[in-house]
């Protein structure tokens, strides 16, 4: 097993997520939920005030942000993914002007194997302005990066 350095080992640049795109993922993934797509219903009758992004849509997001931090082993040709572990939705993410997340990310394991390097990563989405400190979706990400 490789070392892991302790502490975070990224922080992605903030993703935005508007109601169009909650809209084309409810529609690729068949989960058009008014509570997810229709804004006027639910600023009417959801106690969020309007609508939230899919839990899924957030999840989804993890390889752009392993993507845009660079995060690639230099000599891997491709990354399979190897599963998603400890998944949890923590709160709503609601949608409107200027709704962002961001991930933080960290290594928790790192191994080679014989079919490339295992690695372990813990994600905790962050949603822009809420003070909290609690992320709205955490998870540990499991992939084999393929030697190229």
């Amino acid at each position: 097993m490789l070392a892991v350095p302790p502490g975070p080992l990224a922080l992605s640049d903030w993703i935005s997520i508007d109601q169009d795109r909650v809209e084309a993922f409810g529609a690729a993934t068949h989960h058009t939920h008014w509570l997810h797509t229709d804004p006027e219903r639910a600023q009417a009758e959801s106690p969020y005030g309007g609508t939230v992004a899919h839990g899924f849509l957030v999840l989804s997001l993890i390889n752009h942000a392993i993507d845009q931090c660079a995060l690639r082993p230099s000599d891997s040709a491709y990354a399979l993914n190897y599963g998603v572990d400890r998944v949890r939705f923590l709160k709503p993410m609601p949608i409107g002007s200027g709704f962002r997340v961001r991930d933080r990310i960290t290594l928790i394991e790192a191994e080679m194997r014989e079919t490339g390097l295992f690695t372990r990563t813990g994600h905790a989405f962050e949603i822009k302005g809420d003070d909290s400190g609690k992320p709205c979706v955490v998870a540990e990400y499991l992939s084999v990066w393929v030697a190229a």
